[in-house]
């Protein structure tokens, strides 16, 4: 499954569509404008929240919480004492599972593993669309709602730990 995310706008206050690979829309991302800390939910085309996405706010790392329902789902951090910069790590609300992020986040060119496994790859190559990268969900059972969050949110810290803040 692969999906289409426009990047330019992505945003807190921007709304965007994200499409499959035939142009339809699948899911919603709608930037909460006007609040303390970034949020972003992810909606259906009916406009149902399928999940919701917020920055922790009293964390000593920068952190976005992914719930579900309005039960924790996952928290993405950037990984400690890694001596890649572009490296996440998302621990899931069972406590047991992680998942790995790491690649050139900035570039939009990564991964998103568990266990050694590959789940997703987010890619600008496969496009030829500027401002545009693909999320491919490469394990049919992963839940590709959890896996266009954790790229929206690895994203979003990677940006806002960028020097130039691009």
């Amino acid at each position: 499954m692969r999906f289409l995310v426009r990047d330019r706008l992505l945003g807190i206050g921007d709304d965007y569509w994200i499409e499959d690979d035939r142009g339809n829309r699948v899911f919603l991302v709608d930037g909460k404008a006007m609040r303390l800390r970034d949020t972003f939910e992810l909606k259906d085309t009916q406009g149902r929240v399928l999940i919701d996405i917020r920055q922790k706010m009293f964390a000593l790392r920068d952190t976005m919480v992914i719930e579900r329902e309005g039960e924790p789902l996952a928290t993405i951090r950037r990984k400690r004492l890694s001596l890649l910069r572009n490296h996440y790590r998302v621990a899931l609300a069972d406590g047991s599972t992680e998942l790995d992020v790491s690649g050139k986040i900035l570039d939009r060119e990564f991964a998103i593993e568990y266990d050694g496994e590959l789940l997703a790859v987010v890619s600008r190559r496969w496009l030829h669309v500027r401002e545009t990268y693909g999320v491919d969900v490469v394990r049919e059972d992963a839940d590709p709602a959890l896996l266009i969050a954790v790229a929206v949110c690895v994203i979003h810290l990677a940006e806002k730990l960028s020097p130039s803040g691009v």
